[in-house]
């Protein structure tokens, strides 16, 4: 192995030092001695000044009570795999939904485990979705020579059309994906006419519910699909801990669904070598914080209003959403690159189009002053988006 001083110095100098230190640990004396080695300066978040609003993260986590648990096990357990605290966070989720540990697969967050489920799925036929979602796992396998996603249109209100989806279902559907809340639309769908959807299209085919923003609703228990994988239907949910949690560095995520579909997926992954001690930590720590989560939802809710209220003042719409972001209709002459552009420049990042969905504009919540900047830089933005748009 290649020698490198400057990976040696971060790991053995005052990180390590002051990790070992928390921890009650003694530190060797050439620990101590290299503690006053200063540790190479990393940027782990965005820069002063920069409103970073493009990924749907929720900047106020991890909670105090995961940052607890991030420094114990990175100071404990760091040095070991994780596998322990993997099944530990396994039967937590199990218990929680009265399955059982064979129903749960823990990755190194949900895009992972949707990428190993896509990957499964083509090796038996073509992934079905609506034709504006979050396809990013989806579209995995087609790097590797894969299947095209097959896609429905979304209803005129963007909505996912689950009676036109459930009429695609052929014999060369070996899964639909569907996400709810969906990405980037934020969109509900009604619960029962989802859950009917579920029943009658996983007779046909692997049904898998993308529910990373569930957490997100105040009535989430009664949006999920999760029940269904008790009364024996072929269906598969995955769920994540990097929104409300705010746990998006950390990676965590999971996937519940029957016994033999999660074997099945899991032959496509890396088992226990995809997790991290400190994310595991994190996550064990905050599946229960509700007081955590109630925080996080009050301050989305608070930064939506702000979001909302600059789009009415600019003239523009916005679709309801029930996410942690915003999906801005800028109007029949917009664009949404160009409008990215125009917000960067005044130091706030945002998405740019989706798919063929040139006027459509999405934009995260975050930390409120970071929103009203957002809020604040929406009038020169629109003007400099029209500037380039002029031939």
């Amino acid at each position: 192995m290649t020698y490198n001083p400057s990976r040696r110095l971060f790991l053995g100098g005052s990180i390590a030092a002051s990790a070992a230190g928390a921890s009650g640990l003694i530190v060797p004396a050439s620990m101590a001695s290299a503690a006053a080695i200063p540790a190479p300066k990393v940027s782990y978040g965005p820069a002063e000044g920069i409103a970073k609003l493009n990924a749907n993260e929720n900047p106020y986590g991890p909670s105090p009570e995961a940052l607890k648990a991030i420094s114990q096990a990175s100071s404990q357990g760091g040095a070991y795999y994780a596998y322990n605290a993997g099944m530990y966070l396994r039967d937590m989720i199990a218990e929680n939904y009265s399955l059982k540990p064979g129903n749960i697969s823990i990755t190194a967050g949900s895009s992972l485990i949707l990428a190993f489920a896509a990957l499964a799925a083509t090796t038996k036929g073509v992934i079905l979705g609506p034709d504006l979602f979050w396809d990013t796992t989806s579209k995995a396998p087609i790097s590797q020579g894969g299947p095209e996603i097959r896609r429905v249109a979304n209803t005129a209100d963007l909505e996912i059309d689950l009676d036109a989806l459930y009429d695609a279902i052929d014999d060369d559907v070996a899964m639909v994906h569907v996400c709810n809340p969906n990405n980037p639309t934020g969109r509900i769908l009604d619960p029962m006419k989802l859950k009917e959807f579920c029943i009658k299209a996983s007779k046909k085919t692997l049904v898998l519910v993308d529910e990373a923003y569930n957490e997100l609703i105040e009535d989430g228990p009664k949006h999920s699909m999760i029940p269904l994988i008790n009364q024996g239907h072929n269906i598969i949910v995955a769920r994540t801990f990097s929104k409300i949690y705010g746990l998006a560095g950390m990676r965590v995520g999971y996937m519940l669904g029957s016994e033999e579909n999660i074997e099945f997926i899991n032959r496509y992954g890396l088992g226990g070598y995809s997790i991290n001690q400190a994310g595991l930590a994190a996550a064990i720590a905050s599946y229960h914080d509700e007081g955590f989560k109630t925080f996080s939802r009050e301050k989305v809710m608070e930064a939506k209003g702000i979001i909302q209220s600059a789009v009415k003042a600019n003239g523009l719409t916005a679709l309801p959403s029930s996410t942690n972001f915003v999906f801005v209709n800028l109007g029949e002459n917009g664009d949404a690159n160009s409008f990215r552009k125009a917000m960067e420049k005044q130091n706030v990042l945002i998405r740019g189009q989706y798919r063929t969905y040139q006027p459509w504009s999405r934009v995260s919540t975050g930390i409120i002053k970071d929103v009203q900047m957002y809020a604040d830089a929406m009038p020169k933005a629109l003007e400099d988006m029209h500037k380039m748009l002029k031939p």
